[in-house]
């Protein structure tokens, strides 16, 4: 998968995985991780996720990384602020108040850029890679995360020949490959959801368990 496919989805605002409402799961989960007020929370791949001023209102310092120049200009005109913008390394930031958007690759991160990170919290970046790159999304963030961070992570588990991504379907056991043992896992909810998902019921897909994780990354790895 390409950047120009997710340019191409945001240039004409094709972008059903954006929620029109705060994650639900997000809001009644985050408080568990127990993360300090203050403290700074990476969320991948956040396009103009209301997410982002849900965290920032409960007191976070929000660091999101997102490709598409579109959907970050997006986000702060419909929050209605005006950002500071400068260039850093690979990335174009955007910031205001407590939130920060770097436009870019995230595969272009540096530990540098999250040593501050606390936490991350990740609905719709697993889910949007295709396996290859998620293999190289999960070992980047290893890599880069301190030890010791938190997170809340959202997939969908699927039978993909039913139906193609993105998103794609994430299974558990891929989840426990892709982490483990750098990070201690946790099913927290497992619901399935299809009766909440036409585009899945009219793709024919039989079954969709939107599964719910809170991870810890062990202070070894």
């Amino acid at each position: 998968m390409q950047p120009e496919f997710w340019h191409h989805r945001w240039e004409r605002n094709q972008i059903g995985f954006h929620l029109q409402e705060v994650n639900p799961y997000l809001r009644r989960l985050w408080p568990t991780l127990d993360v300090a007020q203050g403290s700074r929370v990476l969320v991948p791949l956040c396009g103009k996720s209301l997410d982002l001023s849900w965290l920032a209102a409960q007191g976070y310092d929000v660091l999101g990384i997102e490709l598409s120049q579109t959907a970050v200009e997006q986000f702060f005109a419909e929050q209605k602020v005006m950002p500071n913008i400068r260039q850093q390394g690979a990335f174009k930031v955007y910031e205001a108040g407590p939130v920060r958007i770097m436009c870019g690759d995230i595969f272009a991160l540096s530990a540098a850029d999250v040593a501050d990170c606390s936490a991350f919290y990740d609905r719709a970046a697993m889910i949007a890679l295709p396996v290859e790159m998620r293999a190289a999304y999960a070992g980047r963030l290893t890599q880069i995360l301190p030890n010791g961070c938190k997170g809340l992570l959202i997939t969908l588990d699927y039978d993909q020949s039913q139906m193609k991504g993105p998103p794609f379907s994430v299974p558990h056991a891929e989840v426990e490959s892709l982490l483990c043992p750098a990070w201690s896992l946790e099913v927290v909810e497992q619901p399935d959801v299809l009766d909440q998902e036409w585009k899945f019921l009219k793709g024919g897909v039989t079954r969709l368990v939107e599964r719910v994780y809170r991870l810890n990354k062990a202070a070894n790895s």
